[in-house]
């Protein structure tokens, strides 16, 4: 199977070994990647407010460079929803547009959602070197894409007893994009919860299958002094664990 990689400018500027790892999971798997060299922005910051124009040029660039791919794979939640979820409406006065983005969105997937819906992974290896672990779900992968308990099952296969689940798992933490922006006291109270929680777990690392909510919560645990916590995108514990 080939897929592209819809890498996402959060990947891209501050997390490319989550990329790598991702990359190195699906080749694992017998997949073929490829990245199309000309992919920019998914457009999710002008859905998110308001500015639809923007969007759809965006989205219109998009179809240009991935309308002939096999499958696409977006490494975070957020901008594999914006594709999956919203594309199609941004052109409902264009029907031979509009059919065209239901094609395509409907082979793009977030990349755990791939690894459990198209390609049926369901054994994941004991990772080498187990420490307490814990996991939160975005809102963007629970209420966006629907995706609940495949992210918990690898976890549980690579650190058995070691993973613990987080109390108040699925409410968020306070990103929202533009909304941390906007309400930054409500956004600051939803993070002190969380990190609260995370704390609770005594995890020494924290997994996401969304970059902008691992960026948020990073953040905030290093303004708390809890720098002993490592952040990252669950691609890189499963790279470590097939390695």
């Amino acid at each position: 199977m080939k897929v592209s990689l819809l890498l996402t400018c959060t990947a891209d500027l501050l997390y490319p070994a989550s990329a790598r790892a991702c990359v190195n999971v699906l080749e694992a798997f017998g997949v073929e990647v490829k990245f199309p060299r000309f992919q920019t922005c998914c457009g999710q910051p002008w859905l998110n407010t308001g500015r639809t124009e923007g969007a759809r040029r965006l989205a219109l660039h998009f179809l240009e460079v991935f309308e002939d791919a096999e499958k696409i794979v977006a490494i975070s939640s957020s901008c594999a929803d914006t594709v999956r979820n919203h594309y199609a409406e941004l052109f409902a006065d264009s029907p031979l547009l509009r059919d065209r983005f239901k094609q395509v969105c409907g082979k793009t997937f977030e990349f755990c959602q791939f690894l459990d819906r198209v390609l049926r992974i369901e054994k994941i290896p004991p990772h080498p070197r187990p420490e307490r672990t814990t996991y939160h779900s975005s809102c963007r992968t629970l209420r966006g894409i629907g995706l609940r308990g495949v992210a918990e099952n690898y976890l549980e296969q690579m650190f058995g007893a070691d993973f613990v689940k987080l109390a108040e798992n699925e409410t968020c933490c306070g990103f929202g994009g533009s909304f941390s922006v906007k309400l930054p006291e409500v956004s600051g109270r939803l993070l002190t919860d969380k990190l609260k929680n995370i704390s609770a777990t005594s995890a020494s690392q924290v997994c996401s299958l969304d970059l902008s909510c691992l960026t948020h919560l990073a953040t905030g645990a290093r303004r708390q002094g809890l720098t002993q916590i490592r952040f990252l995108h669950l691609g890189q514990l499963l790279a470590e664990a097939l390695a």
